[in-house]
């Protein structure tokens, strides 16, 4: 029992070895040739082929492997045979001459499994990256094909043979379309939202695709899947006397299959329309409803819509962290990476150390101590140890872990401040044409704050720039008394020029809002500065 069960076992190995070498040409250096010859016997159904007609059809086609000569299109057409690709014809050959038969005597046809690997492989390359919608509106057929088929089966009588194959060829060929288009499409909606490299075009695009497409898909399947499971539990207790029906209308390939095996010849496999056996009806019940305790692809399909979300959330809040100074550096990365796959060998190794920082090994410059004296000559060896920040020491680098916090926007700020400053200049400028119509009646008005703050600042300014003398009295001593004669002041900007004069019993007195302010012995003189003082300021100020 345990030989027999090992021996079935390296069976079942060598056949899946068998199978999985008919791949190989997809993979080999010469795969672009192989593809090419392969589509030519695809082109043909149960034609065999010898070397001058292939030869013929690639010219025909302009593929890669056009310019084969005789010679190296029979080894790649003799590997394709190794591989399990093509066969050998046995077709008879009929030739005029010994040329004529040495050039046609090896002629090649199409395997079932080389016909089916490559059919395989050109819709891999037609339509792997491309986003294939989801046949939706089959899930309403197959929903009404059920129910008219259960209506049917249990009525009286039962269904037709024939009506009953013809409407079951039908329903499992529209679940099968339907099934396979939700699998591209979700494969596709994966490879989209593990990209970590969308921008916010690409990004607003799919999330219109998933919450608008994918929420359309899956709330026709959650309304359909309860029908269609309530359709098959009606159906399911009719389906293997059913099909014993079908069978005895229909027998198809079933004959030869059972001649084989009284033949002993167990090579002879008969692969049946789907819907013939029960094991496809399991398929199609385990889809909509949870038949073995794991779940049904209804399920898996709502799961799968929810990472879908999951995803797109985390694509959001890349995309958030990038604003704020966190980018993905993906792109950059690839672009480096395609660089060095152009790059020779030397331009590669100063691509590494300006990408890298892969330099030369260097000491580290940290300083000892003050009071330490280190001669140039001692050796790093015997000379003090010298304490390393636990920054430097861990991971190479003085600067401070942590995210860096993003540059604050002073716009507002500086818009307040810029009319602030405007306010103020007004304020002043006001504040000196007051001055200046005030001036020589000052007892007749009455200054505002700004206009007295203002003459305050030239009357201090003036007074700073008096002179000190020393007149001789009647005595023959000198005192020290302040000349007022060329005390003034100006402000170039307000174009305001204020002459202070001492004179002997004279009271100006300044009313104002904040107070009586009373000058003895003063006289003020407040006006415009002259056009050459406005002109040497000028000049001065270029």
């Amino acid at each position: 029992m345990g030989a027999s069960a090992s021996g079935a076992g390296q069976d079942a190995d060598e056949e899946a070895r068998r199978r999985l070498n008919a791949y190989t040409y997809l993979s080999a250096p010469e795969r672009l040739e192989h593809v090419a010859i392969m589509r030519v016997f695809c082109g043909t159904l149960l034609a065999d082929l010898a070397v001058p007609d292939i030869m013929a059809k690639l010219r025909q086609t302009g593929a890669s492997a056009a310019g084969l000569d005789a010679d190296t299109l029979t080894v790649r057409l003799e590997q394709l045979v190794q591989w399990g690709n093509l066969l050998r014809s046995s077709h008879t050959v009929n030739a005029s001459s010994i040329s004529e038969y040495q050039r046609s005597r090896s002629r090649y046809q199409l395997s079932k499994l080389g016909e089916r690997i490559q059919r395989d492989a050109d819709g891999v390359l037609a339509e792997a990256d491309a986003a294939r919608e989801v046949s939706n509106e089959l899930l309403a057929l197959v929903e009404r094909g059920l129910r008219e088929l259960a209506d049917l089966v249990t009525a009286p009588g039962g269904v037709e043979p024939q009506d009953g194959l013809e409407r079951i060829s039908t329903l499992f060929v529209q679940f099968s379309e339907f099934a396979d288009s939700i699998r591209d499409f979700y494969a596709y909606l994966g490879q989209v939202l593990s990209r970590y490299d969308l921008d916010s075009a690409e990004y607003q695009g799919f999330k219109e695709l998933l919450l608008d497409y994918v929420e359309a898909i899956t709330e026709d399947v959650a309304f359909r899947a309860p029908r269609i499971s309530a359709a098959l539990d009606t159906l399911w207790p009719h389906i293997p006397a059913l099909l014993d029906r079908l069978d005895s209308h229909a027998q198809g390939l079933t004959g030869l299959s059972a001649q084989a095996q009284d033949e002993s010849r167990p090579d002879v496999r008969i692969q049946r329309s789907r819907g013939r056996e029960v094991a496809d009806w399991e398929g199609l019940r385990g889809w909509f409803s949870n038949t073995d305790g794991q779940g049904s692809q209804v399920d898996q399909l709502r799961d799968a819509t929810l990472r879908a979300l999951q995803s797109l959330l985390a694509n959001a809040k890349r995309m958030l962290r990038s604003a704020t100074g966190e980018m993905s550096r993906r792109k950059d990365l690839l672009r480096l990476a395609r660089w060095f796959d152009e790059a020779a060998p030397r331009d590669a190794h100063d691509i590494a150390v300006a990408a890298f920082g892969l330099y030369g090994a260097r000491h580290l410059g940290i300083p000892p101590a003050t009071d330490e004296v280190v001669p140039a000559y001692t050796s790093w060896w015997t000379g003090p140890v010298v304490e390393v920040p636990v920054a430097l020491r861990e991971r190479g680098s003085r600067a401070q872990r942590g995210r860096a916090s993003a540059v604050e926007d002073h716009s507002a700020q500086k818009q307040l401040l810029r009319e602030a400053a405007r306010q103020r200049a007004a304020a002043r400028a006001a504040a000196a044409d007051e001055l200046r119509s005030a001036s020589g009646r000052f007892a007749e008005v009455r200054l505002t704050s700004a206009a007295l703050g203002l003459l305050l600042e030239l009357l201090a300014t003036a007074l700073g720039n008096a002179q000190l003398s020393r007149p001789v009295s009647t005595d023959g001593e000198r005192t020290a008394v302040f000349d007022l004669d060329s005390a003034s002041s100006e402000d170039a900007e307000l174009r305001i020029r204020l002459t202070v004069r001492r004179t002997a019993g004279t009271r100006t007195v300044l009313y104002s809002a904040d107070g009586d302010l009373l000058l003895d012995d003063l006289e003020l003189d407040i006006g415009r500065t002259s056009a050459a003082v406005d002109g040497e300021t000028e000049a001065s100020v270029s």
